[in-house]
């Protein structure tokens, strides 16, 4: 090995020694970038390619009071900064950072801008970080605009109260003395309580506030009520009502609408200005009505609270016998329909206009058929049961009997018959005696007289030919007078026919 390779340091000594070693230009350089860097870092105060650490976004509606690198604190410590802001719409979304110390930030936590010290200057924002409930809000998570607020200052109020303003206060402050001082009308006393009635705004303000002690307790009962039965659920609610605002929030689109439409209402309220101040005037006298109706009401719910009391063993069974009842429904299912219950509905149907036809001659034929009833009732029935007193020919059987005796003697005389059918048997006159009787058919006086011949003269005729008892045309056969068939109209009469000579 040659002594060149055993001593390496030999070359950069030759190399310097041919450069010149480093000269003041390089140093200067050198000099000149330490500068800026020191420079960049103190006005930064960040080291470039690196993360910003973890970052939280806020919506705010009115952030114009803070600016980039405005502290943020945690109960009065500085725990971040913000970062970045952005513009959306009408709402201002600002970046900042927490530090370890200001950590967990939970999901929901709120932020709100507020002005620093008067040596401080400026503003920041104050988070709260939430509560240990509600999970830890991710990197770069959002805390919506429901959740996030700018203080009033005085300087904006008196700024807003310019003279305008503060003349109209004058006159509400002015108008508010006069209705406070002013006693009501007889019609609007009608209206308050007895124990308001003559006094004005400002003495029944003053019997309120003497009576405060008890309206007091009955808030301080409704306050504690307000906190719930378990612990946090008043944390709950508002957590609900929070989650109600950002779902509020997110359909914004919506809510416009409803602005919208309820501005056209209030416009068809105003259009009926007049029609609505006449309902309130009305409304004193209908509440006076509805006290006595609602007072009645009242009385009624004791008796109501009875009913209901009573039918809760009904109640109860109701359930067992809707499954009792079941099967028979099943069963009732299938006979109504169309091939059952159905069918016979649609005939019932078809069928029902004749038959509202036949009901209404049915009204029709009813007084006939009663009246007929009271003529076999009241006149032919007790006639029939009259016995004819004939003498020596009498049977002593009632007259309805002799009428059937006289048909079955007319079927007797037809009972015999051959091939040709049956036949009636007439037995022909004759015999030693002459007898005539005039024919009251015949109109020619040569023809009138009929003649016969008979065993015996015949000694009279029983009933009377002519005989025939009164009737009256115009009265129901039921109430026509009974006749007497043993009357002098049923005497014996003159023979007819009469023996001739």
């Amino acid at each position: 090995m040659s002594a060149d390779h055993r001593k390496p340091g030999r070359y950069n000594q030759q190399f310097f020694r041919q450069w010149g070693g480093p000269g003041p230009l390089f140093f200067g350089l050198v000099a000149v970038v330490i500068v800026l860097i020191g420079l960049y870092l103190a006005f930064t105060k960040t080291i470039p390619f690196t993360s910003p650490g973890y970052e939280v976004k806020a919506t705010f509606s009115n952030a114009v009071n803070i600016a980039i690198k405005s502290p943020v604190r945690i109960a009065g410590v500085n725990v971040g900064k913000v970062t970045e802001m952005e513009q959306k719409g009408d709402n201002t979304i600002v970046t900042f950072t927490v530090d370890d110390e200001g950590r967990p930030v939970r999901e929901d936590a709120s932020a709100q801008i507020r002005p620093r010290l008067f040596l401080e200057g400026n503003w920041f924002i104050d988070l709260d970080p939430g509560t240990p409930e509600s999970g830890e809000m991710p990197d770069n998570g959002v805390i919506p605009v429901s959740r996030t607020g700018t203080s009033v200052q005085v300087g904006d109020v008196l700024r807003t109260l310019q003279s305008p303003e503060r003349a109209n206060i004058q006159r509400l402050l002015e108008s508010l003395g006069t209705g406070l001082n002013s006693e009501p009308t007889a019609e609007q006393d009608l209206t308050f309580e007895p124990f308001v009635q003559g006094l004005t705004a400002g003495e029944a303000l003053n019997l309120a506030y003497r009576r405060g002690e008890t309206a007091s307790r009955g808030t301080a009962v409704v306050s504690a009520a307000y906190l719930g039965k378990q612990e946090n659920d008043l944390g709950n609610l508002i957590r609900g009502l929070s989650r109600v605002t950002g779902a509020v929030d997110d359909r914004g689109d919506d809510i416009q609408g409803f602005v919208t439409n309820f501005a056209t209402f209030t416009g068809a309220l105003a259009a009926e200005s007049e029609n609505l101040s006449l309902t309130i005037q009305r409304l004193g006298p209908t509440l006076v009505v509805a006290r006595s109706a609602l007072t009645s009401l009242n009385a009624s719910l004791p008796a109501l609270r009875g009913f209901a009391i009573a039918s809760t063993p009904g109640l109860n069974e109701l359930p067992r016998t809707i499954r009792v009842t079941r099967p028979f429904l099943r069963q009732l299912q299938p006979l109504l329909t169309d091939r059952e219950l159905g069918g016979l509905a649609k005939i019932i149907v078809r069928s029902t206009p004749d038959a509202a036809k036949s009901a209404a001659a049915t009204l029709k034929l009813l007084p006939q058929l009663r009246n007929f009833g009271l003529c076999i009732a009241n006149t032919v029935s007790p006639t029939g049961d009259q016995v004819i007193s004939d003498g020596a020919f009498s049977n002593g059987q009632k007259a309805s009997s002799e009428v059937f005796f006289a048909a079955v003697s007319a079927a007797g005389g037809s009972n015999m018959f051959d091939g040709n059918g049956a036949y009636a048997r007439i037995q022909g006159g004759g015999g030693p005696v002459t007898v005539s009787m005039s024919d009251p058919a015949e109109t020619s006086p040569e023809f009138s007289q009929l003649y016969g011949r008979m065993e015996t003269a015949p000694l009279g005729t029983t009933p009377l030919a002519p005989g025939v008892p009164p009737i009256v045309s115009n009265q129901p056969c039921g109430e026509q007078q009974l006749p007497d068939l043993n009357g002098p109209m049923a005497g014996p009469g003159a023979p007819s026919p009469v023996a001739y000579p």
